[in-house]
């Protein structure tokens, strides 16, 4: 279960169409930060990790944050020493597989179940979840596991797209692949679409952002769920114990 102190912000996209990087979630991390003013930043999605932490720090810092990356420092320490925590967007097996390799999903785990606010962005806010098996990255490296941070107890799959009837596109759609995993995996999944996010405070579970949001659970129909509105119920209501 979720803790009461946990403090978690998972979006779905880093950039929206039409928009620079971070313009459409800018309002909402700056609210959900707070006082926080020393930020983590993880760019192990990407390969040109360098490259990734100066454009973040770019951003962020013009957001008023003081921001680190884990390459400048020891890792677990630069975790243990740090306000709050970004983890960016990319490809999300490289990104598990760089967690694994820092050694920092029990750090990272730690810090958030004693409150320290954990933002993630599309991959980033996979690993939040229990696994990465919602993602549609190509698996480009191998993790030592699927097993992610499990921060929430539901699978996010950013980037969300509805099917389109006027598509002669024969390939699955994301509800079909999302369904694939629901016949495999008893675990509620969040179809988030681009312009949205789920901030997860005070035990509660709520759709932020300008869209509705898709719940899949296994054996039920999806639902629609309009931003602003919590989502505990429609993820976890009469779910068995």
């Amino acid at each position: 279960m979720i803790s009461t102190k946990q403090r978690i912000l998972l979006i779905s996209n880093s950039t929206l169409h039409g928009s620079g990087y971070l313009d459409h979630a800018e309002n909402e991390i700056r609210d959900f930060l707070g006082g926080a003013r020393r930020l983590l930043f993880v760019p192990l999605a990407l390969y040109d990790r360098a490259a990734y932490a100066a454009q973040a720090s770019k951003r962020l810092g013009a957001m008023g944050f003081d921001l680190a990356s884990v390459q400048e420092d020891d890792p677990r320490r630069a975790v243990e020493h740090t306000d709050a925590i970004f983890v960016g967007g990319g490809n999300t097996f490289r990104l598990l597989k760089g967690l694994y390799d820092f050694g920092l999903l029990e750090p990272i785990r730690e810090r958030v179940a004693a409150g320290m606010p954990y933002v993630g962005s599309s991959a980033g806010s996979i690993v939040a979840c229990p696994s990465l098996k919602t993602t549609k990255d190509m698996p480009v490296v191998e993790p030592p596991s699927f097993a992610a941070l499990s921060l929430v107890d539901f699978q996010i799959s950013p980037h969300y797209l509805d099917p389109d009837p006027r598509s002669t596109h024969m390939g699955e759609t994301q509800e079909e692949r999302i369904n694939q995993f629901l016949e495999e995996n008893d675990v509620p999944v969040i179809g988030l679409r681009e312009g949205t996010m789920v901030r997860v405070e005070k035990g509660a579970t709520v759709l932020k952002g300008i869209t509705a949001a898709r719940i899949f659970r296994r054996s039920r129909a999806p639902v629609e769920i309009a931003a602003g509105s919590r989502l505990d119920d429609a993820l976890f209501a009469d779910a068995q114990p």
